[in-house]
């Protein structure tokens, strides 16, 4: 009888054959077993390298990292940790320190120096953000005109922004010397009587206001100007076409344009205005008779002259949760108008 060929099949994992197979079958089932271990050899060697690469990138990339984040720590994370500790001590820098809870705070809250120097700091907001961004506003709108030198004129807009406060400070402080300064000499002959200026409690906070708006407009004004440059031509070419005039035009089409870089000139001046310091202690040192104390100044003043540190510092964080607030608006404001428009939306599908 002719004997029936033996098929050939493929390799039974986790079962052995018991067939009687010929000699190629076997040889064959060794080689697929052989393929097999080699395949699973290589599987396992794979990831096994796979972590160890990412282990090595991972360790490249902290020694890189590790230095920054030392100094972030170093002179952030750890210092505010501290302060916020200290400001539930009453603590002098040089003998130890005692807790005394929210005494601090409570003092804050009785103390009228404190108060005067919130008030000073208001008012100085009050004046300096709205003015500052309306210049630049009314600058810009100039600048952004085909007229001639227009570079230049730009360039001396901003010039005054990148001089220090400290250097403002010394340069007026000269020119506004009520005895030999260089404005009541011209006042003089004006025949103006003389200013005190600096020295007088009635003017000096407002004097600070002139000045910084000589040297924080310019930002304004470049920020501002970079925004009018982004609107599109063909908005304000179809608005004239319409029949706008200037003040329809820059009601209707320029300032809503203009509205994110205005609510960012209005976040960032507010900040820097209630965080002004440097120009105040090169000029008046807060006064004269407490006109000019700012909050920054009344902190500086309590930790580092009348050396209560846990006071400055219990002040400190009240002026960083008066941040935080200003911070916070504009996003508690989108989020509102954002909810409402939802509600609007819902209602008109319904």
């Amino acid at each position: 009888m002719s004997r029936l060929p033996t098929p050939l099949t493929l390799p039974d994992h986790g079962h052995k054959h018991n067939d009687h197979n010929s000699p190629a079958t076997d040889a064959h089932g060794d080689d697929n077993n052989r393929d097999t271990a080699s395949g699973a050899t290589g599987k396992s060697a794979r990831p096994r390298s796979l972590r160890r690469l990412l282990r090595g990138e991972t360790a490249t990339a902290w020694a890189f990292v590790s230095p920054s984040v030392l100094i972030i720590l170093g002179l952030s994370v750890i210092p505010v940790a501290w302060s916020l500790l200290l400001s539930f001590q009453a603590d002098d820098l040089v003998t130890p320190s005692r807790w005394v809870g929210l005494g601090n705070y409570h003092a804050l809250v009785r103390d009228p120096h404190f108060g005067q120097a919130v008030r000073n700091t208001l008012l100085y907001t009050a004046l300096y953000v709205p003015l500052s961004i309306g210049l630049g506003l009314l600058l810009a709108l100039v600048l952004n005109q085909r007229i001639r030198l227009v570079s230049i004129y730009r360039t001396l807009m901003f010039v005054p922004f990148v001089i220090s406060a400290t250097a403002q400070g010394v340069l007026f402080s000269f020119i506004l010397d009520p005895e030999f300064g260089a404005a009541n000499s011209v006042l003089h002959k004006l025949g103006i009587s003389a200013q005190g200026f600096l020295t007088d409690p009635g003017q000096a906070l407002f004097i600070l206001v002139a000045i910084s708006l000589w040297s924080g407009t310019g930002f304004c004004v470049v920020v501002t100007l970079a925004a009018l440059q982004d609107v599109s031509p063909s908005l304000i070419e179809a608005a004239r076409l319409d029949g706008a005039g200037r003040w329809h035009l820059l009601r209707h089409v320029i300032l809503p344009a203009l509205t994110p870089v205005i609510v960012f000139l209005l976040l960032w001046q507010t900040i820097n205005a209630l965080q002004v310091f440097d120009l105040v202690y090169v000029t008046t040192k807060g006064g004269p008779l407490g006109s000019t104390t700012v909050i920054v100044y009344f902190i500086w003043e309590q930790a580092f002259k009348n050396f209560t540190a846990g006071y400055g510092a219990a002040a400190a964080y009240a002026l960083a949760l008066a941040l935080l607030l200003v911070a916070a608006v504009p996003r508690v404001a989108r989020a509102v108008r954002s909810r409402r428009e939802n509600h609007r939306l819902e209602g008109a599908a319904r």
